[in-house]
């Protein structure tokens, strides 16, 4: 791979209009990342011990809260040291890496919520033939397929950025080394990268949104086309994966299909922030919160934590 630019490290200016409040900003995204850490590790591990859990749902949200640690991870501690310390320097190496494993575990997501509303059309649908259809080889291959999606499509992007040729500046407009403040500052033509950008970010974002919103709109038509009673119950338990998609994708479409111009570049820090870290904050919560098998897996093992102890 052929690496042209002349920089060895970027800069991350961050939030540069909430500088002065970086003091007050940092505890607070510091209880939201240590949130999502407790949160969903909690859910990963509810999930290990209970075997009544042990279901295709669950694996999913499994894998989904495993996505949403990482997802945090890869840009919330650079943000949180730049609340404290101000402007926070990257290497070249260590950008690219930021924006393969941000682009990896996002598009990850977006996928697998795809694969979940699938799973939840096949158990309202199609009850009886539910363990049939979602088996064991069938889950793991679509959580391969999953993974995979995301990995490839974050190296397209990594490898055609690292061809880019940077002189000058190396201020990065944003919190983390994503795509289009890059972009930004590379010299020459950047129209294959935004290409890209439209094309594959593109119809992956709108593939996997469509592919979930079919899953609703089959699951709406056959909860009051062909179900006479306990419709209520039955979409009962898909309403915290139908939250968690609609709390994703909205900032995801507004970031990733509006315009690059300058006058969007907060807006487009703001969106990233909310389904970064904001989705990865509340999908433990809704999980948790709005779901009866959870509570009581959690309440069984804090029960026999408590009996263990006297």
């Amino acid at each position: 791979m052929e690496n042209k630019t002349e920089m060895d490290e970027f800069i991350l200016l961050g939030f540069t209009n909430f500088q002065g409040f970086g003091p007050l900003l940092f505890p607070l995204f510091l209880l939201f990342y240590l949130v999502t850490l407790l949160g969903n590790s909690l859910i990963v591990l509810v999930i290990l011990a209970e075997p009544c859990l042990h279901t295709p749902m669950y694996f999913f949200l499994s894998n989904l809260s495993c996505l949403d640690i990482c997802y945090a991870t890869v840009t919330v501690p650079k943000m949180l040291a730049g609340f404290l310390s101000g402007p926070q320097a990257i290497s070249f190496c260590g950008c690219l890496a930021q924006l393969h494993f941000f682009h990896f575990t996002g598009s990850s997501e977006g996928v697998l919520l795809a694969v979940m509303g699938y799973d939840r059309y096949v158990a309202i649908c199609y009850p009886l033939r539910y363990a049939v259809i979602m088996n064991k080889p069938v889950c793991l291959l679509l959580a391969s397929v999953t993974w995979s999606t995301g990995f490839f499509h974050a190296l397209v992007h990594t490898v055609m950025t690292s061809r880019l040729h940077f002189c000058g500046p190396k201020l990065v407009q944003h919190f983390f080394c994503d795509i289009k403040p890059l972009l930004r500052l590379a010299c020459g033509s950047i129209q294959l990268n935004i290409s890209l950008l439209n094309i594959v970010t593109g119809s992956l974002v709108m593939i996997s949104f469509f592919l979930t919103l079919l899953s609703y709109l089959y699951i709406i038509a056959f909860l009051f086309l062909k179900v006479q009673s306990h419709r209520l119950k039955a979409f009962s338990t898909c309403s915290s994966h139908l939250t968690v998609v609609v709390l994703f994708y909205i900032p995801v479409l507004v970031n990733y299909l509006s315009s690059s111009s300058e006058e969007s570049l907060q807006q487009e820090m703001i969106a990233t922030l909310m389904y970064n870290v904001g989705v990865s904050v509340l999908n433990p919560l809704i999980y948790t919160l709005r779901n009866k098998e959870m509570k009581h897996a959690i309440s069984k093992i804090v029960r026999k934590i408590w009996l263990a102890k006297i």
